[in-house]
């Protein structure tokens, strides 16, 4: 045994700190930040710096107390004022996580840009939107990595024109409402014709006669800016159609009713949903046999992995889930409740959605 006695050091541990490091010039700058208010401010969310910011100092190593010397600041930023340089390295800054921290927000922000990629896109044969899973691998295919400084809609608007230049896989159509004064009607089926849009309905009855079509989401822009030239107006009804089902009568008047499914394709989608069953309790069974704890959410339904459950609690799936248990209300699956929350949210947001 070693002879040396080791006695206890009082040194207070960073528990509740945040700590953003910019290198400039090279020199090394942080500053002490609250937990979850970084990613908070650089989405507009949190305006409040002071809710941000433990103090308004910069220093050269946050967890020994080193404050940064005054002629390191005004070489690096150019001024000394503490609360400007703070922003500056609020703004382009690394945020200090753990490994397994960093391995799990970048988990996350993987899935949320699968399911907002999943959300927007169809297969262009049957208009049906591709499965999580499948929108994964794919990603995986074309090698796509998560950046943590810009958000998911931004990265996933160019995973899909990634995908859609390697797999078939286009933009789900938008549905929206073009009307405009009778005079100007006839203009505006021509420019109507003229988009390419498919046609779903026609009122002409009132003063303000409208359409229903399906248009490319590239284009409502230019149809907006061309819609004024014929004093019309466009109404976004959905953001994203996908096809549930064979087509109505009453939407297509002009439109042949698909043929039932043969028996033998019929047959051979009851036998892949077996096997995609049997592959699921096998894969349980392996969880056990590995001697994975598995424990239920009766909220969601499911079972997840024992050190995946604090993380399953936080998502918002469950969030949504838990409300609906209290209301009464059946479980939904993770593709659904994502479904259910984004047209609950797209009342709010279609004024600002970026196309």
């Amino acid at each position: 045994m070693s002879r040396t006695l080791v006695q206890p050091v009082g040194q207070k541990r960073l528990t509740n700190v945040a700590v953003v490091r910019l290198r400039k010039h090279g020199q090394r700058f942080e500053i002490a930040c609250f937990p979850n208010k970084v990613l908070s401010w650089r989405s507009r969310v949190e305006k409040d710096l002071d809710e941000v910011l433990q103090s308004h100092t910069v220093y050269s190593n946050v967890s020994k107390g080193v404050l940064a010397k005054s002629k390191d600041l005004t070489k690096a930023f150019g001024t000394d004022d503490q609360t400007k340089i703070c922003i500056e390295i609020l703004e382009k800054g690394e945020l200090q996580v753990s490994g397994k921290e960093r391995e799990a927000q970048l988990s996350t922000q993987f899935r949320d840009i699968a399911t907002i990629v999943m959300e927007k896109t169809i297969n262009p044969d049957t208009r049906r939107p591709y499965t999580i899973t499948m929108i994964e691998r794919l990603m995986h295919e074309i090698h796509f990595a998560v950046d943590p400084n810009l958000t998911s809609k931004e990265q996933a608007l160019k995973v899909i024109k990634k995908l859609m230049e390697n797999f078939p896989i286009k933009r789900a159509p938008l549905r929206v409402r073009f009307t405009a004064p009778k005079p100007s009607f006839a203009g505006l089926m021509e420019k109507v014709a003229e988009w390419n849009a498919t046609f779903i309905s026609k009122d002409e009855s009132g003063t303000q006669p409208s359409i229903v079509c399906e248009i490319e989401p590239s284009i409502l822009h230019s149809c907006e800016e061309r819609l004024k030239d014929v004093q019309g107006r466009v109404e976004v009804l959905s953001v994203s159609m996908h096809a549930e089902g064979g087509p109505s009568v009453e939407q297509h008047d002009n439109v042949e009713v698909p043929q039932a499914m043969p028996a033998k394709e019929s047959d051979v989608v009851a036998e892949i949903s077996e096997r995609m069953q049997k592959q699921n309790l096998s894969s349980e069974s392996q969880d056990n046999a590995q001697g994975k704890q598995l424990r239920r959410c009766k909220e969601c339904d499911v079972l997840v992995d024992d050190k995946l459950y604090r993380e399953h609690c936080k998502s918002a799936w469950h969030k949504h889930n838990y409300t609906r248990h209290k209301n009464g209300l059946p479980p939904l699956s993770q593709e659904e409740c994502m479904v259910e929350m984004e047209l609950a949210d797209s009342k709010k947001d279609l004024k600002d959605y970026d196309f």
